[in-house]
C-alpha cells in the first residue's frame, strides 16, 4: 500500500494539546509498546508515531505510509457504550484510508511477540 493522500485538515489545539498529554501518561503496554516500534524505522525503514491526532481522533500509534493505525485497549474499552464507540471510530479511520489493529493489553501482557508479529505482517515486513 503506498502512501495516504490525505487532505490536511486543520486539528484543533485541545486535541493536540491532549495528544502530549497522552504522550507522558502511556500505560505500561502502551509504553512496551512503544519501545519496539521505535526500532522499526532502524529495523525496516518504517517511521510509527505514538499519540497522534488524526482529527477528530487521536491514536495511539500510526504508521501513515502503511496506512496502519495500532490500538491498545484497556478493559474500559470493553464496556458495549466503548466498544460502539470503537467500532465508530474504526469506521471513520477506515473512510479515511486507515487499517486499525487493536490488541487488548491482557493480549500484549500475554503474547506480546506475537502481537508485534501481527504489526509487521500487516505492513508488509513478515
Amino acid at each position: 500500500m503506498g502512501v495516504l493522500a490525505l487532505a490536511p485538515t486543520a486539528i484543533d489545539p485541545a486535541v493536540v494539546r491532549r495528544a502530549r498529554v497522552l504522550r507522558r501518561n502511556m500505560t505500561e503496554g502502551e509504553r512496551k509498546l512503544w519501545s519496539d516500534l521505535r526500532e522499526f524505522r532502524r529495523l525496516y525503514g518504517l517511521h510509527v508515531r505514538g499519540q497522534v491526532p488524526i482529527s477528530p481522533y487521536i491514536v495511539d500509534f500510526v504508521l501513515h505510509e502503511k496506512g496502519v493505525v495500532i490500538e491498545v485497549d484497556g478493559e474500559h474499552h470493553f464496556t458495549s457504550e466503548r466498544m460502539e464507540k470503537d467500532r465508530t471510530r474504526d469506521a471513520w479511520l477506515g473512510q479515511q484510508g486507515y487499517r486499525v489493529l487493536r490488541f487488548s493489553t491482557g493480549e500484549l501482557a500475554e503474547s506480546f511477540d506475537g502481537c508485534v508479529e501481527e504489526i509487521l505482517r500487516e505492513v508488509g515486513v513478515m
